[in-house]
């Protein structure tokens, strides 16, 4: 079978999760009446996470299938949240991925249905194969109604020739500037409008003749559709559902009770989640919404249901850990000011030439294999740390490697936004072992001897000039049990 449609798909959801109780609680001194009915858990990217390493992760496992079997020649990193506004941020994302300079990189956002829209123009463009990543770390101004709704997370999409997941059929979009919710320029919080406006002059009025359009367009009906897959509430789907005449399509999970909201990423994380439920030759519809409308048709093919090493939306829904302090998260949103006292005020100032020249090792964690004794290393050097051969090393990339717990220390007098700084000495599967900082472990959960993965993540950031030093860190392979 040779087609065109999603070769690959994966996510990612970060590990903490904070119960909307809690988030009432804190406010109930404020609004006593949002506590009653509050369930469910949002998403919580943690102080060195944003839109950049959540997509960094979500392509790395939507590529875990297909390494070997395509090539990318074109990656897309879709976000209304990016760390940089004049960087490219796909370039960085490629980089990290450690994909050829020659790939084409764009990044694109503006709207929340900025994802379905790059995903139909990829379809109608039959555009080369193509990573395309959304991601979105959404602030919400503290005791509205926005921080119980939101959550972070990112999907990815491999797109192209060949043989696909799903088949794209047919496509639909409408532009119009119904304007549900902003976020201007500079500011940091969305101003969102009256509910039941939005529901009714946007979702019911622009989303039904949309749909209808990309049924047209697929040569189907809407009885032919199995699954409904909308970032919207439950009712909300449900409504449009009869609207548009799909009386028997089984509606997606929203994700909306966890991980909540997830932006710009939602629809297409809900697509990898259906797709994971999905048998083969199923006919799906995915609607996006934000200033218009977008609405594809895909049909599953045989490779649906394979045995796959992707982590996926299910696996990162099951692999949480459950955040207490209110506060902590509100230091890891940077919306308090937290007095972190002497030991953090040293100057973050980035070495540009020096990071440059070292772009490999630090965007893509590359460091040396000598081709005459085997020894890996990192960084690498000139001359073999085992043999002493000169000019022996080959490139070798570690951010794929598994490793292990060789050392660890719990440092409470270093600064750290999320203390204890922890770091210690990790052991690489193939050899090689670097000193490094661990990610996303709660004190006494390191161990010697504990399995590791590599996560790419935010090193520091230079508040005085706006810039954020990346690197990669190692997390647990799996997550100990209490995080479960």
């Amino acid at each position: 079978m040779s087609g065109y449609g999603i070769l690959g798909c994966g996510a990612y959801v970060p590990l903490l999760r904070l119960p909307r109780a809690r988030i009432a609680e804190a406010h109930g001194w404020l609004n006593p009446a949002r506590a009653a009915g509050v369930r469910g858990e949002r998403s919580v990217a943690a102080w060195d996470e944003d839109a950049l390493t959540m997509a960094v992760e979500a392509a790395r496992d939507s590529l875990r299938d297909l390494v070997a079997q395509v090539g990318i020649d074109r990656v897309q990193l879709v976000s209304t949240t990016p760390p940089f506004a004049d960087r490219s941020n796909s370039g960085l994302l490629a980089a990290a991925l450690d994909l050829p300079e020659t790939v084409v990189a764009t990044d694109a956002g503006g709207s929340l249905r900025a994802a379905t829209a790059a995903l139909r123009q990829l379809a109608a463009d039959r555009a080369p194969t193509t990573l395309l990543t959304a991601s979105d770390r959404r602030l919400a101004r503290p005791g509205g109604g926005a921080e119980l709704a939101y959550g972070d997370g990112a999907a990815a999409l491999v797109v192209g020739p060949g043989e696909p997941l799903a088949e794209i059929l047919g496509s639909a979009g409408l532009t119009r500037d119904l304007v549900d919710h902003y976020r201007a320029t500079g500011e940091d919080f969305d101003y969102a409008f009256e509910e039941r406006w939005v529901r009714d002059e946007g979702w019911f009025a622009l989303v039904p003749d949309t749909a209808r359009a990309a049924l047209d367009a697929a040569g189907i009906t809407a009885g032919d559709i199995d699954r409904f897959i909308c970032p919207a509430p439950a009712r909300v789907a449900k409504k449009l559902a009869k609207l548009i005449g799909l009386d028997d399509a089984a509606p997606a999970d929203p994700l909306l009770d966890t991980p909540g909201h997830t932006g710009v990423a939602h629809p297409l994380l809900q697509l990898c989640a259906a797709l994971e439920q999905a048998t083969p030759g199923q006919r799906l519809l995915l609607v996006g919404f934000g200033q218009g409308a977008d609405a594809l048709v895909l049909r599953t093919t045989d490779r649906i249901g394979k045995p796959s090493a992707r982590t996926g939306v299910a696996g990162h829904l099951a692999r949480r850990r459950e955040e207490h302090h209110y506060m902590r998260f509100l230091s890891f949103q940077g919306l308090v000011d937290i007095d972190w006292g002497m030991r953090a005020e040293h100057d973050r100032r980035t070495a540009q030439s020096a990071h440059y020249r070292k772009r490999d090792a630090i965007n893509a964690f590359v460091g040396g294999r000598c081709s005459a004794c085997g020894t890996c290393q990192f960084p690498a050097s000139h001359v073999c740390v085992h043999c002493g051969a000169v000019d022996t090393q080959a490139p070798h990339r570690f951010a794929d490697s598994r490793a292990r717990v060789k050392t660890f220390t719990e440092d409470w007098q270093a600064h750290s936004p999320a203390p204890p700084l922890m770091y210690g000495s990790v052991s690489f599967e193939e050899g090689g072992s670097v000193m490094m900082e661990y990610a996303d472990f709660a004190p006494g959960e390191l161990a010697v001897g504990l399995a590791l993965r590599m996560a790419f993540r935010i090193k520091d950031i230079d508040e005085r000039r706006g810039f954020r030093r990346y690197f990669w860190k190692p997390v647990a392979a799996e997550p100990p049990q209490e995080a479960r």
